[in-house]
């Protein structure tokens, strides 16, 4: 009778088991050889990333092997989406420096959820011969997955195009709730060597055994190409990295099974191991409730007077972080504390010395100033009044396409956010040119559209909640120093708690005029179909080269004739000449027309009056990047 309670006992804790997981804070499966298999099911592993279940947004570590033409801090950084001066700081070399081949350098990065998972975004260029496999374990080393690259990038599929950007999702995790109450500060995605053991590693990096095997929920065999999480109380060094591991302990002699009945004992087995899921719950909810303690500040500790501090390294230790408390909000300050790591608090002084003191010579527009830090760039934005939207959205957001906030500071009033460098500045300084010295190749303008689109989608299907940009404008599109484009100003974003062609409505109508969507202008709807709106006229400005509202106006070029001729299924002469007086001068007409005659077809989808017939930004995202494709292959023909 009582084994019979127990069994019951035990299946319906089973069932529960899934609901409770959250709940639990369940640490990271171990991939194991799964890695391999590209077509495998990946379900309940983490082939597609490690799960996102705990903190949305954490500093983490990652190990890399230096090997040409990824062996210097610049190839290394760009490679793997981490800061320059971060990474050289973390290894104690110069911004310059070189690694001799096969070193293995620590790579500090900032990880944040994206949809179910925990990832870094990487770009990279897809070469001869690769394939999905030997983009992840060749070239990133085991640092991301065949069945991630593909499932992000490819569609399911593992065909790669040469010449292609792709995204590749890098393994990245951020402590338990379980493991921040045990000390955990950080989790490093450490590169398995060949005849690595746990002990070895756990030894290496002064962490206990178990803490490793529990993380990673394994306790068996650990191979190449794969990654370990190491919970670390304190940020990884080179050492840790190089030191050779103490030779192993030897194995205490199995002790007998004891006698007994083998069901009998399997039932007590089930009823011990329902006592501790029970035990692990009421711990668990318990931990959830406690409040972290404040470290206490040490006398006379001193702030280093170049370098920036994060923001729960800074409290309690800094009278500039504690004039932040003072002056600015609670709600605000609870933000950044939330960012934690992932975000720089910057003494004002340091703004000033990285700008020349705001100097007219270091502004780019309007109040963004450019500021150099430790040899590095940054854009510093000055604000008056509430950054609190802005910052919500950026904490959430984790994309290649989407600006980075790297830090924030606040002095008398203003708020000083402080972004990644776009190097060759907004999208509208090229397409509006008309001296003809910034001039955008046809791959080049669809490369643009590609990354866009891929950025606002990111926003519309995969943060939780679903945002809205609600500005999308050729001089919100930032291009860095490759010309790939990066999605700026998120202060007007906002959740959308409908997705698709759902609404939300709002009484208090801002944007810029010529983008704005007649759903919203007219009656104030908010929807994904606004932003997709917006780019519809950011993508005819892009082969026009002309304001879109412009355009449209049909006051000197027929618009709406050349989309009526092209709706209708007609590509010939005609729509091919009426096309020609569309196009940028500034193309010189080098281009493929009937690839143009397909980028009308999809503007005009976009600009739609009605906005349920709009298509997705994720479906634009996909005819944008077959379009693209086929424009790189054009440009390799001979009639080119």
């Amino acid at each position: 009778m009582a084994a019979s309670q127990s069994l019951t006992l035990l299946f319906f804790f089973c069932l529960l088991l899934p609901s409770l997981l959250p709940v639990l804070h369940a640490q990271q499966p171990y991939e194991g050889l799964l890695t391999t298999d590209c077509n495998t099911p990946h379900n309940s592993s983490s082939l597609l990333g490690y799960f996102c279940n705990s903190q949305p947004n954490c500093q983490a570590f990652l190990t890399f092997h230096s090997q040409p033409p990824y062996s210097s801090v610049v190839s290394i950084s760009s490679l793997l989406s981490s800061h320059p001066s971060e990474l050289s700081h973390a290894n104690s070399v110069s911004p310059t420096a070189t690694f001799p081949t096969g070193t293995k350098v620590v790579i500090p990065v900032n990880c944040s959820c994206s949809g179910a998972y925990y990832q870094l975004n990487s770009s990279y260029l897809v070469q001869p011969g690769d394939a999905a496999l030997v983009v992840a374990n060749n070239t990133y080393q085991g640092l991301s997955t065949c069945q991630s690259i593909m499932n992000q990038s490819l569609n399911g599929t593992d065909k790669l195009f040469p010449g292609v950007n792709i995204t590749v999702p890098l393994r990245c995790a951020c402590p338990t709730s379980k493991q921040t109450s045990n000390g955990v500060k950080y989790l490093l995605s450490y590169l398995v060597d060949e005849g690595d053991t746990i002990f070895g590693i756990s030894s290496r990096f002064g962490v206990d055994q178990q803490s490793i095997e529990e993380a990673n929920e394994i306790s068996d065999a650990i191979y190449p190409f794969t990654t370990l999480l190491i919970p670390l109380q304190s940020q990884p060094n080179t050492s840790q990295l190089t030191a050779p591991p103490p030779p192993p302990p030897q194995s205490p002699p199995a002790a007998p099974p004891p006698a007994g009945n083998s069901s009998s004992h399997g039932v007590a087995a089930g009823a011990l191991a329902v006592a501790a899921l029970v035990a692990i719950y009421c711990v668990a909810a318990k931990a959830k409730k406690k409040k972290k303690k404040k470290k206490k500040k040490k006398v006379g500790e001193a702030l280093p007077p170049t370098d920036s501090i994060t923001y729960r390294t800074a409290f309690g230790k800094s009278s500039d972080v504690e004039s932040y408390e003072k002056e600015a909000s609670e709600d605000i300050m609870s933000m950044i504390s939330d960012i934690g790591h992932a975000l720089r608090v910057y003494k004002f002084e340091e703004l000033q010395l990285a700008t020349e003191n705001f100097s007219y010579e270091c502004l780019i527009e309007g109040s963004v100033y450019r500021g150099m830090f430790n040899g590095d760039a940054a854009a510093v934005k000055v604000i008056n009044g509430d950054v609190s939207k802005e910052v919500e959205v950026l904490k959430k957001v984790n994309h290649f396409n989407l600006i980075k906030l790297s830090g924030i500071s606040f002095n008398q009033g203003q708020w000083f956010l402080v972004y990644e460098y776009a190097d060759n500045g907004p999208l509208s300084h090229w397409i509006f040119d008309t001296s003809g010295s910034k001039v955008l190749s046809w791959v080049q303008r669809m490369q643009i559209a590609v990354d866009v689109a891929n950025g606002v989608s990111y926003l519309h299907s995969y943060t939780e909640p679903a945002y809205v940009h609600k500005d999308i404008r050729s001089s919100n599109i930032l291009l860095d120093q490759t010309m790939r484009a990066k999605v700026a100003n998120l202060g007007m974003a906002r959740a959308s708690e409908g997705r698709d062609g759902e609404f939300v409505l709002t009484r208090h109508i801002v944007g810029t005029k010529g983008y704005l969507a007649p759903e919203y202008l007219e009656h104030g709807l908010v929807s994904p179909k606004l932003d997709v709106y917006a780019f519809g006229v950011v993508m005819m400005e892009m082969i026009t080269g002309r304001d879109g509202s412009e355009t449209r106006r049909g006051d000197k070029f027929s618009w709406n004739a050349l989309v009526t001729m092209v709706s209708e299924g007609g590509g010939g002469d005609d729509a091919m000449e009426k096309l020609g007086s569309f196009m940028d001068p500034l193309l010189a007409g080098k281009y493929p027309s009937d690839l143009g005659l397909e980028m009308v077809r999809l503007i005009e989808r976009c600009l739609r009056r009605d906005a349920g017939r709009r298509p997705s930004m994720e479906e634009v995202a996909q005819s944008l990047s077959r379009i693209h494709l086929m424009s790189l292959i054009w440009e390799q023909s001979p009639a080119y």
